[in-house]
């Protein structure tokens, strides 16, 4: 690039330059891009971008700035984004109106989950893109808050069909742009850096400084330029006065820092008191410059370095970070006071407490205390890493050592909730080392334990969480029953990889505490679950089944609120499982899901997806099952989550049933290496569980014993060792090993006779005939048919009509094993439940019926996100409806059903019905023919 001016041209970069006219093109032609393009200070990433914006003729453009002083103030860059649009906030549904609004903090509400807010931004850009296509530019993204990071890290991910571009310009991606489009800018070519050094030079340059010159700026144009200012010609020509090796941002900085030496004091003044202001407001900065005594002479000469005008603009971030960090800290804490002095209490009180923090040299009380309620403002809005912010440097100024360590506390839990586990354990570090009262100590013992299950779900974490709720108990009860159920939690996840027996130490504690209400009234649905639990683990399913079926019903009722269901219905989940209730845990699952969707609550939401997902595996609902692990495994994605989808049970379930045996083991193997990196040894026991399941489908039943065996090492690893009897009774009967089969069916019938479900006691039944013979066989399989038919869990109900097909064929009843492996048949391949599908098929035709081959119908070719949203435009909800419950926009859903409406040849949603329905009504349909 070449310099006329202020103005900036691009000299080469041609590459870069196609990478952005194809993003504009594909915006025009209707489909959403994303772009982050990096690369060191002044490397032409602005002229790039600057250039895009000027080809981008057609398009309306949006563009924020990430400023370094404003990275604690919550939102700060996302509503300098929105505020242009915010005319458009009705038009947006109720809860996304009401995220913005508090975000904002144009209006008070509950803190919004960031995620939510996220979504929000991303209708407002599809609402503005209907009218003209949108490009918004986010320049120094490295500098942009966390909380408008993440929102828009969610929303980069999230467009498809918007007709929008986003660019963001940064030095370094970080975590919330990670798996995003990039365009790397590099220095330019040797050549074109000779070229441009030559252009602001007026004398010869010795050809081998010149080489110099260009290879230790690395082709960094703004570095070309500004080197060689302060030099003079005689050291230049010699290459005598060259710098220092110092870092290229460094040099380049003092560069900028000897062109401010060289300008009056009175501008040098004003330039620190633009660096300070992060508005770029110019009636601010003239009000705090009049009460430093500056003039407005003092912005007759800036030698280009700042532009005044309808905002306050630096020639560049370094410009800005030279001032700031070449002035004195006195003269720093003089500028900050005078903006604070300017700064209007009530119309931006939390930018006024945060200069008067950095314009306070030691302790002063009366500005923690604004920075505290400036963090219970930034609470309010959702952004918790601005409560962290202001906390901690509260905790600083705080002059009291038993105010301070209570404020280091709250500092570190915010930093543990805005995942920030370094800073969180620095905090309560220091926190400790002041005088903390008995229950601050129990509650910095909780946050020891938050912080280890956070990073780790094995390890010391359970141990950490049990000891804290015992501490609690005689301080705060409430408190104490929600980390013991942490506690329980940490040591479900662990499982077998935790050391010693962790879960029943647990237990034994929760039944020697006393329930939070007991003294108040009955228990809690919170207590009684928790209560059953310990029963569950310490005296086994006679003694906790009542307690726990009492939980499930409180669950399933109206009495509890959003939050408490939100934190308790993991485990009430759990519990459905394990008491064989299906019909629980469909409700309870499904209440998850659209809790964590009207709440926003993403980080919740991929869990109660997996749940829900498992769910409808059993209920032989895959593309069910398929389109919820999705939507999981890209809600993680939008989140900046680690991506374990592949280690979740859903896809473990899956694979294990679809028997496709090469995907399934290595998906099972991908999700081992991870559980055990992550130390989570209950997602071992649900893979050895996945491997009997595969195993016993392609009739290698040797495999199948161990690998169910191996998921029952560990009874009391979530629920799935109970299913795994069931697996090991299989394969034991079919190796012909009685001790093993008996062994299971003893432990089976603990659980399956004291829950008294269709589904306990029909799996037993099947179990039981598995071991039988003769007339108590038949009784037993037709009984095991009749109550699974009652249940949802249909993949059991085929695997039931399978194998008294098998055993009536062995039987020599060819014509009655026909029709049971003909239903069998039937169901397995409309599930997809390829192995026990081959399986039936080989059956079947040994009793001289040719199985009917399965019609491969046209719903098989929607993704799983489109049967998703055909699913629910089948049902009548509205595309708004629909993007308002899948976290995506109206127009990505738009795209997607047009989509779908090609696949299906329909052409209106009352056509859809037919095609999306579960398959289950139809095959069980089909199986009752003759």
């Amino acid at each position: 690039m070449v310099i006329e001016g202020a103005a900036e041209v691009l000299q080469d970069r041609r590459d870069e330059r196609e990478v952005l006219e194809r993003l504009l093109e594909g915006v025009r032609g209707g489909q959403s891009r994303v772009l982050v393009v990096t690369g060191e200070p002044w490397v032409g990433k602005t002229a790039l971008v600057e250039a895009a914006i000027s080809s981008a003729s057609g398009f309306r453009v949006l563009r924020a700035v990430g400023v370094e002083s404003e990275m604690e103030l919550a939102f700060a860059a996302l509503q300098q984004l929105c505020a242009p649009m915010l005319d458009r906030l009705d038009r947006l549904p109720g809860p996304q109106q009401d995220a913005l609004r508090v975000a904002f903090g144009l209006s008070a509400g509950d803190p919004p989950d960031r995620f939510l807010v996220g979504l929000a931004v991303l209708s407002l850009l599809s609402e503005v893109a209907e009218d003209q296509p949108l490009l918004c530019v986010l320049d120094d993204a490295q500098w942009l808050d966390r909380a408008s990071s993440q929102a828009l890290g969610f929303v980069a991910r999230r467009l498809l069909a918007e007709s929008v571009a986003v660019i963001f310009g940064t030095r370094d991606p970080g975590k919330e742009f990670e798996g995003l489009p990039k365009l790397a800018v590099d220095g330019l070519p040797d050549a074109d850096a000779s070229v441009l050094l030559g252009s602001v030079l007026g004398v010869p340059l010795d050809e081998r400084v010149r080489e110099r010159l260009v290879a230790e700026t690395r082709g960094n144009p703004l570095a070309l330029l500004e080197l060689p200012r302060g030099l003079t010609p005689a050291e230049l020509a010699g290459g005598f006065g060259l710098l220092d090796a110092l870092g290229l941002s460094g040099r380049i900085e003092g560069s900028f820092r000897a062109r401010l030496a060289g300008l009056p004091a009175d501008t040098q003044r004003l330039l620190l008191v633009a660096a300070a202001e992060p508005l770029g407001d110019p009636v601010l900065m003239w009000q705090a410059a009049g009460r430093l005594g500056i003039g407005v002479q003092a912005a007759a000469d800036t030698d280009g370095l700042l532009s005044i005008g309808t905002l306050v603009t630096f020639r560049h971030p370094l410009v800005r970070s030279s001032v700031y960090r070449g002035a004195s800290p006195s003269e720093r804490q003089a500028v900050h006071r005078a903006l604070a002095d300017a700064t209007h209490p009530k119309v931006d009180p939390d930018r006024r407490a945060w200069h008067l923090a950095h314009a306070t040299p030691g302790v002063e009380e009366a500005v923690a205390c604004e920075l505290e309620r400036s963090a219970g403002r930034a609470r309010g809005r959702g952004g918790v890493a601005a409560v962290a912010a202001f906390l901690e440097r509260a905790t600083e100024l705080t002059p009291d050592p038993a105010r301070r360590a209570e404020r280091a506390l709250a500092a570190a839990q915010a930093n543990h909730q805005a995942g920030a586990p370094d800073a969180a354990l620095r905090l309560l570090r220091a926190a400790r080392t002041g005088p903390l009262d008995e229950l601050q100590q129990a509650r910095a013992d909780v946050l020891d334990g938050q912080i280890a299950f956070a990073s780790s779900r094995g390890g010391d974490a359970a141990r950490l969480l049990l000891d804290a709720a015992k501490r609690l108990e005689p301080l705060d009860p409430l408190l104490a029953r929600e980390t013991y159920a942490e506690a329980l939690a940490a040591t479900m996840y662990a499982g077998r990889l935790e050391r010693g027996d962790g879960v029943r130490a647990v237990a034994v504690a929760v039944r020697a505490a006393k329930p939070a209400g007991a003294s108040s009234g009955p228990l809690s649905a919170a207590d009684l679950l928790l209560d059953g639990q310990a029963l569950l683990i310490t005296e086994g399913p006679r003694t906790a089944t009542p307690i726990l079926k009492r939980a499930l019903s409180a669950f399933r009722g109206d009495g509890l609120s959003n939050d408490e269901l939100l934190r308790w219905l993991w485990l009430a989940s759990v519990t459905a499982i394990h008491l064989w209730d299906d019909e629980s845990w469909r409700e309870v699952s499904d209440r998850y899901v659209q809790l964590a969707r009207d709440a926003g609550a993403l980080t919740v939401l991929p869990l109660a997806l997996d749940y829900c997902a498992v769910c409808r595996v059993c209920a032989g609902e895959f593309a069910s099952a398929d389109a919820m692990a999705d939507e999981a495994r890209a809600i993680s994605v939008a989140i900046s989550n680690p991506d374990v989808s592949t280690s979740r049970p859903s896809r473990s379930f899956l694979a294990g049933w679809r028997g496709r045996q090469a995907e399934a083991l290595r998906l099972i193997e991908a999700s081992d290496r991870d559980a055990t990196r992550r130390g989570e040894g209950y997602l071992i026991g649900v893979d050895r569980y996945a491997s009997a399941v595969l195993y016993n489908g392609l009739g290698r039943y040797e495999l199948a014993l161990t690998a169910a065996q191996q998921a029952h090492e560990y009874p009391r690893e979530m629920a799935t060792s109970n299913w795994a009897l069931a697996e090991q009774i299989e394969a034991a009967t079919r190796t012909g090993k009685a001790e093993p089969a008996a062994r299971a069916l003893a432990h089976l019938a603990e659980t399956t006779r004291t829950s008294g479900t269709d589904w306990a006691l029909g799996i037993e039944a099947r179990s039981r005939a598995l071991m039988s013979e003769g007339e108590i066989a038949e009784g037993l399989y037709s009984e095991a048919i009749e109550r699974l038919r009652r249940t949802s869990v249909r993949v059991e109900l085929a695997r039931c009509h399978l194998l008294y097909g098998e055993w009536l064929r062995r039987e020599n009843r060819r014509l009655d094993a026909r029709q049971q492996l003909r239903s069998a048949h039937e169901l397995f391949s409309q599930f997809g439940m390829e192995a026990f599908a081959e399986r039936a098929r080989v059956e079947l035709e040994a009793t001289g019926e040719h199985a009917r081959k399965r019609t491969v119908e046209t719903r098989d070719d929607l993704t799983p996100q489109e049967a998703q949203i055909c699913r629910l435009a089948a049902e009548r909800a509205t595309n708004q409806e629909i993007a308002a419950q899948l976290f995506i926009s109206p127009s990505t859903v738009d795209y997607h059903l047009r989509k779908a409406f090609r696949k299906l040849g329909v052409n209106s949603r009352r056509q859809l019905k037919q095609h999306v329905i579960q398959p289950t009504a139809r095959a069980e349909a089909a199986a009752r023919k003759p």
